[in-house]
């Protein structure tokens, strides 16, 4: 306690006061310290605070009589302590949510790259260097030092000149900044224009299961290095930016896979094969988009006489799992091709084929052989669990073919019926799934498209090319739809063109040598 007169000159310290402030005199202003001697002065004796002996207190007047005060000093260094450390422990954890934000806001692995580097030069260092790991020899780095980050390649050899580096890249635990001189960095490590490195941090970055990359930090004076508590909060950062990048490196790994799918499993442009018209087209679901169930191929025959053989299938479900079993039924039919002149024999051989692999998930397929005849196509055509072909006479009339079969990958034996078809020039059949009749939509919405709306614009199409056929089915299907979530739509249609039979040699020349096929 010290007690000050009316004009604020002390004149009584307790024992306490006196050995907190052994420059005080009676009836002298105080010296020492300033903020302390302008609170014993101010006539409105004001409470007031500062640093005294290294500690933090704060001081507070109580009016005594004849004008004189008594200031109260009371230590409060743990209390500022407790405070500057929750403001702190604050505004790390607004730091940190806001990385978590950035960080998840993108899954490209650049882009991710990039915000890890500024977030990492707005918070903790002048510079920062993110590096990921990569399956070849020369790795990404993306660089910053408050301005736009810059992108360039590594080439592996060249991180040993940097200790932990390489440890870091493998998920090892971090080396301490002390451990580390940084006159020995490469010149390849601080941006360009940098200027001389004070003190450096290597924090590797975990990701899922497997290392996401390292963080390298750099400040430029001693003074100025890394406290403990800041690299604990690199390490924080660290994980947060590692899991981010991770996650990128995996949607686009995944990206990438599916696109392959789709390369493979989309189907072409069909075309006239050995005088036999083809054409094919393929909608994807409105939940995928993707990758579906929904395919189609078309193989050329062998040589002059030998038959086109055509399937159309739709396998259970949607997604990868769906493309990765119709993959195996497009490559076991192809495989099953010379075989083509049986088609319950065929079908008999891929039904045994899935039934020993591990998929629960079954297909309906429809087979068609097409020769070109000097009377105009020769269909056989054979459905297992799926929707019999339609035929569309040359005077609009349309029929059923008279084809039935079983699922296939369900039952250890499969049955099935095969219908013989001759098509006449401008007549057609067409191959669909039930993408088709199944659309649900209309002026009501929820009405299915059905059999008999699709038999109704089949006549319509009478003496049509196949690719106008196709066109107009699956434009009226999708008009049905419109904006509704439908299946995936597949059609295939084969016709007789018109015009005279040429010789058999010719039609064969007219046969293209490389498969024809496509799927989704």
């Amino acid at each position: 306690m010290v007690v000050v007169d009316a004009a604020g000159l002390p004149v009584r310290l307790n024992g306490a006061a006196a050995a907190l402030l052994p420059g005080a005199r009676h009836g002298e202003r105080l010296a020492a310290p300033r903020w302390l001697a302008d609170a014993l002065a101010d006539p409105e004796r004001r409470p007031s605070g500062g640093p005294l002996d290294g500690r933090s207190f704060a001081a507070h007047p109580s009016t005594l009589s004849a004008g004189r005060a008594a200031w109260w000093l009371v230590d409060e260094t743990a209390l500022r302590t407790a405070v500057d450390e929750l403001d702190t422990e604050r505004s790390r954890t607004r730091f940190l949510t806001e990385a978590s934000s950035r960080l998840l806001a993108s899954l490209n692995l650049e882009r991710c790259m990039g915000v890890t580097a500024r977030l990492a030069v707005e918070h903790l260092a002048d510079a920062a260097v993110v590096i990921a790991p990569s399956a070849r020899r020369s790795l990404p780095v993306i660089s910053s030092d408050g301005g736009e980050p810059t992108a360039r390649t590594l080439r592996a050899s060249r991180l040993h000149g940097v200790p932990g580096l390489s440890e870091a890249l493998t998920g090892f635990p971090p080396v301490p900044s002390r451990w580390i001189d940084p006159a020995t960095l490469p010149p390849w490590l601080p941006p360009e224009g940098f200027g001389t490195v004070g003190s450096v941090v290597i924090v590797p970055l975990p990701g899922h299961g497997v290392p996401g990359g390292a963080l390298v930090l750099l400040r430029h004076a001693e003074p100025a290095a890394f406290t403990e508590s800041e690299e604990h909060l690199a390490g924080l950062f660290a994980a947060r930016a590692g899991s981010a990048m991770s996650a990128a490196r995996l949607y686009a790994e995944q990206n990438s896979i599916s696109d392959t799918l789709m390369r493979e499993l989309l189907p072409p442009r069909l075309t006239d094969v050995a005088g036999v018209g083809f054409a094919g087209g393929y909608r994807p679901s409105a939940d995928t988009e993707r990758v579906g169930g929904d395919f189609y191929d078309v193989h050329p025959g062998d040589g002059a006489g030998s038959d086109t053989f055509a399937v159309l299938g739709d396998v259970c479900g949607k997604g990868l799992e769906a493309a990765v079993l119709t993959g195996k039924i497009r490559n076991t039919l192809h495989a099953l091709r010379p075989l083509a002149d049986d088609h319950v024999r065929v079908l008999h051989l891929l039904n045994n084929a899935l039934l020993t692999g591990d998929s629960t998930r079954f297909a309906t397929l429809v087979l068609a052989s097409a020769r070109r005849t000097p009377e105009g196509v020769r269909l056989r055509l054979t459905a297992a669990g799926h929707a019999p072909p339609l035929i569309v006479r040359r005077d609009g009339t349309v029929e059923e073919a008279d084809t039935r079969g079983s699922l296939i990958g369900v039952l250890p034996e499969v049955t099935a019926r095969t219908a013989h078809v001759t098509l006449a020039p401008g007549e057609t059949c067409l191959l669909y799934t039930d993408g088709i009749t199944d659309a649900r939509g209309g002026p009501l919405g929820g009405e299915m498209y059905g059999e008999e709306r699709l038999r109704r614009a089949l006549g319509e199409c009478a003496g049509l090319p196949a690719e106008a056929v196709v066109e107009r089915v699956q434009m009226l299907a999708g008009q049905w739809a419109g904006v509704e979530p439908h299946d995936d739509m597949a059609v295939v249609a084969v016709t007789a063109p018109r015009g005279g039979h040429r010789a058999a040699g010719h039609a064969a020349a007219d046969a293209p040598s490389p498969r024809r096929d496509g799927g989704a």
